[in-house]
């Protein structure tokens, strides 16, 4: 089996992220190889055992996966290539015989309980939480009598031997985890008209209004932010850099303008990919940040550096 076509993600077999990952026409070609935690799946990419490896980076119940964004910051520089959302609702799934009153102990990933807190608190106020390194793994402990029940996908039951005791559970109508297919650097996809951009980005210094600069170079260029996050650095406290995605490619004419002024007022830009957008919404584009005003404005001040200042 060769690495080009290996696709990894975090495992083990019958999470969510697995899930997602088999929604992608070319995993169809690929094996799918679980790993243990987001760092071991992304680091097999890094090293050159797998082509590509789909991890979880957004939650609309609890925001960012900190283990991915932290992993994409740092490290041997990667790029994401698709994005991937999943609409989630979790399953208790019980070993075979397990009443409701029968649970005592609950598991599942620490970003699953922010989404069944309401429901734990009303059907299982008793229940003791203990968090697992994934919802699969949380199922995986159920079936081997750790814990008496897990909080997963309800296709988790199968291949653990476990039955779902109730199913449809989410505190929050329409939850969605957001995934990204992840691969070493290479050359951007083509623009679709419907992509997004993401960035890490560092300040050079720490100064009243420093981020305002930074959002301003967003808003000059007319480009939309759809996710901000501030994360330590590991530098001391105070230090932080921001993981950023925002609307459009690298290759329009805003996006890039943007992109060399950030480059210009912070210490560092890692730059994670241009993609489409897995909901396919094309951003609103105002006058005066289109390409083809990009391309008038470079014309003008190339006629003015030719004396020829006059109207086009």
């Amino acid at each position: 089996m060769t690495s080009a076509s290996r696709y990894t993600y975090l495992g083990p077999e019958g999470t969510f992220t697995e899930a997602a990952l088999r929604t992608l026409p070319e995993a169809a070609t690929r094996a799918l190889v679980p790993m243990i935690s987001v760092p071991a799946a992304l680091d097999a990419v890094r090293v050159g055992e797998a082509a590509g490896s789909l991890v979880p980076i957004e939650n609309s119940v609890e925001g960012g996966v900190t283990s991915t964004v932290d992993e994409l910051a740092t490290g041997r520089p990667l790029m994401i290539y698709r994005e991937v959302l999943l609409p989630i609702a979790f399953a208790l799934l019980v070993r075979p015989g397990t009443a409701l009153e029968d649970v005592k102990t609950v598991t599942g990933h620490p970003v699953a309980q922010p989404q069944v807190r309401g429901w734990l608190g009303k059907h299982l106020p008793e229940a003791v939480w203990e968090s697992a390194a994934s919802n699969a793994d949380g199922a995986r402990l159920v079936q081997e009598g750790r814990y008496d029940a897990a909080f997963a996908g309800e296709f988790a039951a199968a291949t653990y031997g476990l039955t779902p005791l109730v199913t449809g559970i989410h505190d929050a109508d329409n939850a969605t985890t957001r995934f990204v297919l992840v691969g070493r650097p290479a050359r951007p996809a083509a623009p679709t008209g419907a992509d997004k951009t993401s960035v890490v980005l560092w300040l050079r210094d720490d100064h009243p209004g420093a981020l305002l600069d930074v959002l301003q170079e967003f808003a000059t260029c007319g480009v939309n932010l759809t996710r901000i996050e501030s994360r330590p650095t590991g530098r001391g406290i105070g230090q932080y850099c921001f993981s950023v995605d925002c609307e459009g490619h690298v290759s329009d004419r805003r996006v890039g303008e943007a992109l060399m002024g950030l480059r210009r007022l912070c210490s560092d830009v890692r730059y994670l990919g241009s993609y489409p957008r897995a909901d396919q919404v094309r951003p609103v584009v105002g006058e005066g940040t289109r390409d083809e005003d990009f391309l008038t404005a470079a014309d003008w001040l190339t006629r003015c550096l030719d004396g020829r200042p006059g109207p086009l």
